[in-house]
């Protein structure tokens, strides 16, 4: 059983502040930047390939899902455990997608709140997996096994 709320008989609420985080990390990006120069630029490249992985992370994660695929942290009735893919390296590939993204965001922009607000997002996926999991692990008896050898939210970072 979690600590964590369930915001709603599918999480909802959840979903409600993930919208609210990410339309404040993009706008964020817009403020201006923070620094300039030569490290402006080597971070507008960082932050556009962490961009790009990001996407690519977060949209490999939705086709792998196919027709398990919901915004809400609670499982689609009828849906299958996804273990292959991008799902037999990381639990949460769509959440880890967004949290890179957005890094790659602040970094791209030069945007020392669009940053911050990256790791709140990140601290935000962590308690919100967490509470999924709980409903994961109701849901489907080989979960835990899952969740034993499977990283959490980005494949390559522990």
């Amino acid at each position: 059983m979690s600590h964590l709320p369930a915001l709603g008989p599918r999480g909802e609420g959840w979903v409600a502040i993930q919208v609210v985080l990410l339309v404040a990390i993009a706008a964020a990006g817009l403020l201006g930047p923070a620094w300039s120069g030569a490290v402006r630029v080597v971070s507008s490249v960082v932050g556009l390939g962490l961009v790009i992985a990001g996407l690519v992370l977060a949209v490999r994660g939705m086709v792998d899902l196919r027709d398990a695929l919901t915004p809400l942290p609670y499982p689609r009735d009828g849906a299958e455990l996804v273990e292959t893919g991008v799902y037999a390296r990381a639990r949460h590939p769509i959440y880890g997608g967004l949290i890179v993204g957005a890094f790659g965001w602040g970094c791209l922009t030069a945007s020392v709140v669009a940053l911050g607000l990256a790791v709140a997002l990140l601290a935000f996926f962590e308690a919100k997996s967490r509470r999924e999991e709980v409903w994961l692990v109701e849901r489907f008896a080989g979960y835990p096994a899952y969740r034993a050898r499977t990283r959490r939210l980005i494949p390559w970072i522990g």
